[in-house]
Order: C-alpha cells, then structure tokens, then sequence
C-alpha cells in the first residue's frame, strides 16, 4: 500500500493542532476566511498585526517544510485561467455567505459540536460533490 496518505494525516494533525492553539491562546476561533476578511474590510484592524502573523504563516511554513520534507505532489488542476479565477471568486464569496470556511466550520466548528459549523460544513461538501460533477460532466473542464 502507497504510503501517501501520511501526508493528509501529517496535514490534518496540523491544522487541528494550530486551531486547537489558536483558540487557548487568543479565545477566538481559527477561521482563515474571518481572519484575511477582517484584514481586507478593516473590520478586525484592532488584531492587524495577529491577522498579518497568520496569513504570513500560512504562507511561508509549507515554503519551509519543502526545504526539508519531498512529498510527491500530483495535482489535476486545469489549465483553463478563467476556470481557476472564476472557482477562486466563488469560493471568497462562498465563505462570506457562509459567514466562515472550512478552517472555521469543518475543523473549529465540528470539534466543537457547533450545529452551524456542521450544516455549513455538511452543505459545502455537497455543493462541492455537485461542483465537480456539473464542472466535469456538462462543461469538461475538470
């Protein structure tokens, strides 16, 4: 059997570790599309300087770990820039409808039992099933 799913479990301890640490160190839940939309709106300008912190870091420790780990990296991402701009919009506007992103309703708001995360959580993976199928089946592009 590959081992290439250690990579996901390596990935999944993380980020629940860094929202578990989020959460006892600052009493507010990790929520990357809360915290880069407080920086955009300038509604969360009082923590620019923790926000920054996080969007800095999630950016440049994976940059750091690849110096150090070669995982395999096969992706299926199209070529179509349209496609990929237009998924990318839709996203930002999804967590925003959605008041959170998958930081903060699948990791956060599950592990808190919180019945919001878990219906966002569970409608997003079923808008995302239904995406792929759409993308895939009437227009080909995935």
């Amino acid at each position: 059997m590959p081992i290439d799913w250690i990579w996901g479990l390596v990935g999944g301890l993380m980020i629940g570790s860094a929202a578990a640490f989020y959460l006892l160190v600052n009493g507010r839940v990790m929520g990357a599309s809360g915290i880069v939309g407080g920086l955009v709106d300038r509604s969360g300008w009082g923590t620019w300087a923790e926000r920054l912190t996080f969007v800095a870091g999630l950016a440049l420790v994976p940059a750091v770990l690849k110096q150090f780990f070669e995982a395999p990296v096969s992706t299926n991402i199209t070529d179509n820039m349209p496609a990929v701009v237009l998924a990318g919009l839709l996203v930002g506007v999804g967590t925003r409808m959605a008041n959170g992103c998958t930081s903060g309703h699948g990791v956060c708001g599950i592990s808190r039992f919180s019945l919001r995360g878990i219906a966002a959580t569970i409608f997003y993976l079923f808008a995302g099933g239904l995406a792929v199928i759409v993308f895939r089946h009437l227009f080909g592009s995935i």
